[in-house]
């Protein structure tokens, strides 16, 4: 095996001992970049170039990354880059005398530097900084990726996003976008009277949802413990206890595959709302969607994975039963007995999952999954779901077969799911069980029994509607991100050797 040599220890390329030595120099003249503990801005290279009328000839104060030099001699021209853009920076001998100029010109792209200087524009129109006075705030001692290609490898951005912010800046609205779609979303609620809550992230038992968590151990109490899966029978309970609109915005784990989708650690929003059903889950979720897209991006027509998505309001709703009618072209609404159900699937080529009973919700749902989503491109409620896969939703009264639940899905993509949560103890109690044994037959995705919440449940639970929503798949279409991991600052990426 071959002997682990730290970084720090490994020799470095001409160009990086290049930088190690000019940070040698600078502390050898006392002139130490890492010192500089504070430097006052008073403005922006956005703020310059929006209100140049105002500030031509006016003194500022910028500070940000050399992104590039040019010239020779005794003029130089360089790019500066703030936290909101760029702005060109003229350096001039006869401006900061040749001393400082001489400094200056030691400078590498990539070091983070105060300017003080005059705002103008040069012979070719350029918002530009005469600068007068410039301070070294910190000694980059990598080189940035090549300007002319810049950091294109996907594997490398994620992993170094750092990088990717510096050279790659538009990066960036991928992240504006999502802190105001999750500040819209608050909003939104907070305005229905809502309160948002926090709930733990580590539990004993993995519950309110069908996934493989992920397992870690409490020392001091010495027992295993579960990342959370959901964040639904911890807000239950608050429902039960009189917190009759909740809601909670956090990570959630799942110890699941991961691809262009799906990530292991994501975020999602779910609510609770007493006295409530699916159908008022439905109206908050088109609701915020289309609010956000004509508040903040000005529109509700989207592109998005190759297609064009129209938000405006007033979304489709459709039971599974017409769906798959539709599409698949079975009506399960004509038949009733589980074995006809299970071969009319099978007939058309779709497969049930073998730990799962052979039942006629069983092979609608599947029916469903295998050959529908496909066709969801337009927004979409879908409706009615089978008890099978809905243990915490509340049967429909006129099908007990089905439950009172929706998924909503863009362009082949499931965005939230919701239902009549089921208040019935009894009942919860028996699907549970259901679980439970589906469980021991291999299916370890399968809901945990609970019975503190089913406890809780007997003390009386009001009607409730809930519902949870994917955050960072909503980014992607408000971004038009074809993969979850262009809208995760820091994605999980597999460590390299």
């Amino acid at each position: 095996m071959a002997k682990f040599v730290p970084q720090a220890e490994l020799p470095l390329s001409d160009q990086v001992q290049v930088r190690h030595d000019k940070l040698k120099a600078l502390r050898e003249e006392g002139r130490d970049p890492f010192v500089q503990t504070k430097f006052d801005f008073n403005a922006t290279s956005v703020q310059i170039k929006e209100n140049y009328d105002q500030m031509e000839g006016k003194s500022v104060s910028v500070a940000g990354r050399l992104m590039s030099k040019r010239g020779q001699g005794k003029v130089m021209f360089c790019d500066l880059q703030d936290g909101e853009g760029r702005i060109q920076l003229f350096v001039k001998i006869d401006e900061l005398g040749e001393e400082e100029y001489a400094r200056f010109k030691k400078n590498d792209i990539g070091d983070i530097v105060g300017v003080t200087g005059e705002v103008f524009k040069t012979k070719t129109e350029e918002i530009s900084i005469r600068a007068k006075e410039v301070t070294l705030l910190s000694k980059a001692l990598l080189p940035l990726p090549e300007k002319f290609h810049g950091l294109t490898d996907k594997e490398i951005r994620f992993r170094q996003r750092y990088v990717d912010l510096m050279v790659n800046p538009e990066v960036k609205r991928n992240f504006v976008v999502r802190s105001k779609f999750i500040k819209h979303m608050r909003n939104y609620l907070d305005n229905m009277g809502y309160i948002e809550v926090e709930t733990p992230v580590l539990n004993t038992i993995a519950g309110g949802a069908s996934a493989r968590p992920f397992v870690t151990h409490h020392n001091t109490l010495d027992i295993d413990m579960f990342m959370r899966i959901a964040t639904e029978l911890p807000l239950k309970r608050l429902i039960i206890g009189g917190m009759d609109r909740v809601y909670e915005i956090g990570r959630i784990f799942r110890n699941e595959g991961m691809d262009p989708k799906h990530n292991p650690e994501f975020t999602s929003v779910e609510l609770y709302q007493a006295y409530a059903d699916f159908h008022d889950m439905m109206d908050i979720a088109e609701g915020i969607f289309t609010t956000f897209a004509k508040d903040y991006l000005g529109t509700y027509e989207l592109e998005w994975m190759g297609e064009k998505i129209d938000l405006t309001p007033g979304w489709p709703r459709m039971t599974m039963v017409e769906a798959v009618k539709k599409y698949v072209g079975i009506d399960f609404g004509a038949i009733t007995d589980d074995a006809e159900a299970v071969a009319a699937a099978k007939a058309v080529g779709v497969e049930l999952n073998d730990a799962a009973e052979k039942t006629w919700g069983n092979a609608l749902y599947a029916c469903f999954d295998q050959r529908v989503e496909e066709h969801l491109i337009q927004p979409t409620f879908i409706t009615m779901y089978p008890v099978e896969v809905s243990p915490l939703t509340k049967r429909s009264p006129e099908d007990p077969r089905l439950t009172e639940r929706f998924e909503f899905f863009i362009c082949r993509s499931e965005m939230g799911n919701a239902y009549s949560e089921l208040n019935d103890p009894i009942d919860q109690r028996e699907r549970f069980m259901k679980q439970v044994e589906q469980r021991e037959r291999g299916d370890d995705e399968t809901e945990m029994l609970d019975e503190d919440f089913l406890n809780a449940m007997e003390y009386g639970m009001p009607p409730t509607g809930g519902m949870g929503i994917g955050i960072d798949r909503a980014v992607m279409l408000f971004t038009g991100a074809d993969t979850i991991r262009e809208v995760i600052l820091f994605p999980t990426m597999k460590p390299l050797d």
